[in-house]
């Protein structure tokens, strides 16, 4: 019987995965990557020796994948972070299925990881396919009302067209918005992080590709995770959260 997935949460083997044990190797791992980062070597292949020299299952490879980056691109990414309150009468464009997913992981139980940039960042991903869950429209509202709050004129989704779905996510993000009185527009597009690379607009994302090439960028689901969901489960993999 196929598995009707309800919530954003934990995947069955995170319990065991990222239990307390297990942080001290999830640490060191995190630690030799950004090392082999600062020093130029491919991300690929350092994941690959780290997660080999760990002896780390797929799944904390990719938690340290994520939470991992070189210093380089920390410093350019804080330059380029703006505050909420540079927001106030500018439209912010939301790489849609990134900050949405991570901030349902939140509210979850999910395991969000707190990275070397600043940024949060879930683990799992969508993988071609976004079914709307419990939390979804909770976070819809959270997002609403920090933007009305903070003054944006409007929030621009770009959602990707070819996730199934997309069209139904449009459809729930316009009717609440509708209903809240909320100012919000949702673009469906094939790459919405060519689009967001490339815009002056403020965007929200914790994708590190897009951040590399962006503008200027606001830090969305962390600021919502740290203001409005305390129970967020939040995995720190430096050294300094041990």
């Amino acid at each position: 019987m196929a598995r009707h997935q309800t919530h954003r949460g934990p995947a069955p083997q995170d319990q065991r995965l990222f239990a307390a044990q297990q942080l001290p190797a999830l640490r060191a791992a995190a630690a030799d990557l950004c090392w082999l980062l600062d020093r130029g070597y491919a991300a690929r292949s350092a994941v690959e020796l780290v997660g080999n020299r760990h002896s780390l299952t797929s799944r904390q490879r990719n938690a340290v994948s994520r939470y991992a980056c070189a210093d380089e691109d920390v410093q350019r990414r804080c330059r380029l972070r703006v505050e909420p309150v540079e927001l106030s009468g500018h439209e912010l464009w939301l790489d849609g299925y990134n900050v949405l997913t991570i901030l349902e992981s939140a509210l979850a139980g999910g395991i969000v990881l707190l990275c070397r940039d600043g940024c949060c960042r879930d683990i799992a991903g969508i993988h071609r396919r976004y079914r709307k869950v419990t939390e979804t429209l909770p976070v819809l509202r959270l997002i609403g009302e920090a933007a009305s709050a903070w003054g944006v004129s409007c929030c621009r989704w770009w959602l990707d067209k070819p996730v199934s779905n997309s069209g139904r996510l449009k459809s729930a993000i316009l009717a609440a918005a509708a209903d809240a009185g909320w100012k919000m527009e949702v673009e469906l597009t094939f790459s919405p992080d060519h689009v967001l690379s490339h815009t002056d607009e403020i965007i929200a994302t914790s994708d590190g590709i897009v951040l590399d090439r962006c503008q200027c960028w606001v830090n969305l689901a962390r600021l919502l995770i740290a203001g409005r969901i305390p129970q967020a489960r939040l995995l720190d993999l430096s050294t300094a959260g041990s």
